[in-house]
């Protein structure tokens, strides 16, 4: 086994409940976690800086095992006082006129949001919220990515019509280890005491059934069972007696 496992995993994704998992009660391999952006992150694998990646999908999965584990909700991200703010849930014919601003590192998986375009595109989704901050535009993202970039005077809403990220575990196809197995059996709802690497109790072996009858010394296998000692061997019955 390598001298620990190493796990990245993009900003706004939260591997705080598989970890704590893993470490209970203690780990037999540490845990190294290495947040990544997320343009490099299946490059992390593949160029073996990293043993899996938590990221989003789409990717380019050349060389790469993916387990999707959920999905994300979309939301767009406004300043408090806009009038998005007011609804409990939008939709793209909501934003239609407004500017949405389009990341250079957008995790959606389109060719361009919804909206009139800004005249240019920020470099990262932190620039494009503090442009947001400045009544610039609008945008929209994963709702982790909007926790994860809070200001006191920004909110978000739900957006209905919109992609959705995937969040997945990925490795390199040929290193499939039994790391690898004992982390994937963790975002599967394991728990970190059922793997580990270890073997599988053996089966207990199940006591053979015992004839009764046999063990009380019953030799007899069929016809009737005696009534008692001093029942008679054949005949009939006779007439009880009146009490007078």
């Amino acid at each position: 086994m390598p001298p620990s496992f190493r796990l990245a995993y993009v900003p706004g994704v939260t591997p705080t409940k598989w970890v704590r998992t893993w470490n209970e009660p203690s780990p037999d391999v540490p845990l190294t976690l290495i947040q990544v952006p997320a343009a490099e992150a299946a490059d992390m694998v593949r160029d073996r800086h990293a043993d899996a990646v938590l990221l989003r999908l789409p990717i380019d999965r050349t060389g790469l095992h993916a387990i999707p584990l959920y999905t994300e909700t979309t939301v767009i991200v406004v300043p408090k006082d806009h009038l998005v703010a007011a609804a409990e849930e939008v939709s793209v014919a909501d934003v239609v006129d407004g500017v949405v601003l389009h990341p250079l590192d957008d995790t959606l998986d389109w060719d361009r949001p919804p909206g009139r375009q800004a005249i240019r595109r920020p470099a990262t989704t932190g620039e494009a919220i503090e442009l947001v901050a400045a009544g610039v535009g609008l945008l929209v993202v994963p709702q982790s990515l909007a926790r994860l970039h809070h200001r006191g005077d920004l909110t978000y809403r739900p957006v209905s019509d919109v992609p959705e990220s995937r969040v997945a575990l990925s490795w390199l196809e040929d290193e499939t280890t039994d790391v690898i197995e004992q982390f994937i059996g963790i975002v599967r709802g394991r728990t970190g005491n059922s793997t580990r690497g270890r073997p599988p109790a053996p089966a207990r072996s199940k006591r053979p059934d015992v004839d009764v009858r046999k063990a009380a010394g019953d030799k007899s296998t069929s016809g009737r069972r005696r009534r008692g000692s001093g029942a008679p061997q054949g005949g009939k019955r006779g007439k009880s007696r009146r009490r007078s």
